[in-house]
């Protein structure tokens, strides 16, 4: 398999699993079969279906992905998971191992427990006190916002540097989206004048206060990209799962942003019930416009990830507008 520019798994025609896959299974296991499985824009995903030494069946979830920054998602994947499963491992498929193929140089894999999902929304109290002990029960490692690496959403990095202030980190992590939209798409004379609007005025005045007299944000573990394609219901037990996490620790409420686009199927009775187990972050005033703040992080890294799609960026142009007109 020498050419590694153009392999690409195939699942459902070969049954052989790469050396490299293979050593993190279970010791004496048999590969009984691969197939396909799920959809991911950005690699190949499929499932290895085993038998254990005792005879006992069992199955893997594995996503495979080329290049350099191929191999940066899965790690970045990896860790994510890894670290949501550490706290809550009912709430998330556990992570096994990542790393690149041995016969394919240039393939990179993640390789995870396999759980049967459907695609039913969770039950929002069930969901929402998980959720809330994710991000309540979490504890960054330096007391800072951030990751210890870089996370992918989508095929593109997000900034995780770790910084003492959540208004710093966030204007940072914003900018860096943006820096990755204009890259994609190009200048545009009408961000020229609305950037600086939004950088001077309208983030210091939605994020500043959180950390203002006296008050102060815990860096919570977000999922980072949790939007409803992400989530699912374990078929066995019926429990909601999360999967494709591009963690960091950031204020809890960020995770929220990824639920105010109109696409989203996260509704207000989700909000609802999360803000039972946990308290809107004070000052209670600017709630919608800080989730609305949020929501424009996302929809500019995902204005960035589609390159084709105009209307991503007017609606990012939009999102702007909005907010320097209500708080710049």
């Amino acid at each position: 398999m020498g050419d590694t520019g153009t392999y690409v798994p195939n699942f459902d025609g070969e049954n052989r699993v790469d050396p490299s896959v293979v050593a993190n299974l279970p010791k004496g296991c048999r590969v009984v079969s691969t197939e396909s499985h799920g959809i991911s824009f950005w690699g190949h995903t499929g499932r290895i279906n085993v038998e254990l030494e005792d005879g006992t069946p069992f199955s893997f979830f594995m996503k495979v992905v080329s290049n350099e920054r191929g191999k940066n998602m899965v790690h970045g994947e990896y860790e994510s998971m890894k670290a949501i499963h550490t706290l809550l491992p009912d709430f998330a498929p556990k992570p096994i191992a990542w790393g690149t193929y041995q016969d394919v140089p240039d393939m990179h894999y993640l390789l995870c427990d396999y759980r049967e999902m459907t695609d039913d929304m969770p039950d929002p109290h069930k969901f929402a006190a998980r959720l809330a002990t994710l991000h309540e029960s979490s504890k960054s490692p330096t007391g800072k916002f951030g990751f210890h690496m870089t996370t992918y959403s989508g095929n593109l990095p997000q900034m995780t540097e770790w910084e003492d202030s959540w208004e710093t980190f966030f204007a940072k992590s914003l900018k860096k989206a943006l820096d990755l939209e204009i890259k994609a798409k190009g200048p545009d004379p009408e961000l020229d004048h609305l950037l600086p609007l939004l950088f001077d005025k309208v983030i210091p005045r939605l994020l500043r206060p959180l950390e203002s007299d006296g008050r102060s944000v815990k860096p919570s573990l977000v999922h980072g990209d949790l939007w409803y394609a992400n989530s699912g219901i374990d078929v066995e037990t019926g429990d909601s799962l999360v999967f494709d996490a591009c963690s960091f620790y950031a204020h809890n409420e960020y995770e929220f942003g990824q639920w105010r686009p109109i696409c989203n199927r996260f509704g207000d009775e989700y909000l609802a019930a999360y803000h039972s187990y946990v308290q809107v972050s004070a000052p209670e005033e600017d709630y919608d416009g800080r989730l609305d703040l949020y929501k424009l992080r996302f929809n500019t890294h995902v204005s960035a990830l589609f390159t084709e799609n105009n209307t991503l960026r007017e609606q990012m142009l939009n999102d702007i507008k909005d907010l320097v007109q209500r708080y710049g």
